[in-house]
């Protein structure tokens, strides 16, 4: 079946899907593509962006097919272990784009986080396939925003919520793990799979291994020069919400195989003593790459990224069980590690920018926050404050638009110029 005829099957608007994808041939390739020195193993990552509304809806469609079901979520919260022990498929959403968000405006306010206004026009618009393929969307509480949006999103398609704590006090880990094992209860039934040891010992094992090889990636980052991009990076942490993560990480350990023989031979994709930069704050998601564009333009390297798009999705691992029982409460332990700004307190967070930054060898922090994102916004009058004195620190907010590039480059470029005086 041609991609095409795939797309109709999914009742997806052709014509605003034509003009949505149009520029990205020429923006990929000037963004990625041209760049010199690439590792060969970002082929695999090229071709996957280049046909990203198709091999993977693809086999997402063939499982439905088979009977399985396609689980879509927006956050590092949801147990995809879970999903993927029963032999369907968690995915990510689109959510990155600007073009999507005038249409998301028509039901939601224009004062809103810009991803929840994306992610609702996706959807209005019928221009993504993997809302398009998926059964369910997996919700979740961590901002007022996305609660009340998920509201409205269930009229559309069915949206499942699981209820995050505000706090990781004893009770709050309970009710976590309360939701935790209702969710476990909910995917067996739509599933009509029964969570066993055997298969939620082989779910855990294939997240965990994409987690360890993420791991791996970031890891390698630490070297001087930077064997590899941080907007190289950036795609690949992407992709990890969409592509199938056994095949994933294969991938991803390929690569960094050729990274660890960049490293020992001292090659890098720019200068030993060009800036090294750590981005923090509000994640990033497909296909969202404009700031780590402008900043390694100004001839700096992003060498980690203290987001959803990056460590706090990957640095925790979930610890094996022998039965299902622990295996669920393990489960639920995981994703209590993770500081997302939703949590109060959340000196984690603080601790996490500042090991990073130390391990990482950053010249600067960068801490960006989108435009309307209350917990961040909030939040970086403390992340700013345990900086400084400490590391040259800019606070940045945006959106997907391109209308502000010029401002931040501005600002970007201040802070590089100040690191090499």
């Amino acid at each position: 079946m041609e991609n095409r005829e795939l797309w109709e099957r999914l009742n997806m608007d052709l014509a605003k899907h034509d003009e949505f994808l149009a520029p990205l041939p020429q923006v990929f390739t000037e963004l990625f593509l041209n760049r010199k020195n690439r590792p060969a193993a970002m082929g695999y990552f090229d071709a996957v962006v280049g046909d990203v509304h198709g091999i993977r809806v693809h086999e997402l469609f063939a499982m439905k097919e088979a009977g399985a079901k396609v689980f879509s979520t927006f956050c590092v919260y949801v147990p995809e272990e879970i999903v993927v022990a029963t032999g369907s498929a968690s995915i990510g959403l689109c959510a990155g784009a600007q073009f999507t968000v005038s249409s998301g405006e028509k039901l939601l306010p224009r004062n809103l986080c810009p991803l929840i206004k994306s992610t609702m026009g996706f959807k209005l618009d019928r221009i993504c396939p993997y809302f398009q393929v998926s059964d369910w969307v997996i919700g979740e509480t961590t901002c007022d925003g996305k609660k009340k949006a998920w509201e409205i999103l269930n009229e559309y398609i069915p949206t499942y919520v699981m209820d995050l704590p505000q706090k990781k006090d004893a009770k709050d880990a309970q009710l976590w793990e309360e939701e935790v094992r209702e969710f476990a209860a909910f995917i067996e039934r739509e599933t009509k799979v029964d969570l066993t040891a055997e298969n939620l010992a082989q779910g855990i094992e294939k997240i965990n291994n994409k987690r360890q090889a993420l791991q791996r990636l970031a890891s390698l980052r630490k070297h001087n020069p930077a064997p590899i991009h941080g907007l190289d990076v950036l795609v690949i942490n992407q992709l990890a919400f969409f592509d199938d993560p056994v095949r994933f990480a294969a991938q991803v350990n390929a690569l960094c195989d050729e990274l660890d023989v960049r490293v020992k031979e001292g090659v890098g994709v720019a200068p030993a003593d060009a800036p090294r930069i750590l981005l923090t704050g509000t994640p990033q998601p497909l296909p969202n790459w404009k700031l780590h564009a402008l900043i390694e333009q100004t001839g700096a390297v992003v060498v980690g990224e203290e987001t959803c798009t990056g460590e706090r999705y990957y640095k925790d691992m979930t610890e094996p069980a022998d039965n299902v029982t622990d295996m669920l409460a393990n489960i639920a332990k995981r994703p209590l590690k993770v500081n997302c700004a939703c949590f109060t307190p959340n000196q984690g967070r603080i601790e996490d920018i500042s090991y990073m930054a130390k391990n990482l060898q950053a010249d600067a922090v960068i801490d960006c926050t989108l435009q309307f994102c209350q917990p961040y916004g909030v939040e970086s009058y403390f992340v700013g404050r345990a900086m400084e004195g400490t590391i040259p620190y800019l606070r940045l907010e945006t959106d997907f638009s391109a209308e502000d590039q010029g401002q931040l480059l501005t600002r970007i470029e201040a802070l590089i110029e100040m690191i090499r005086a």
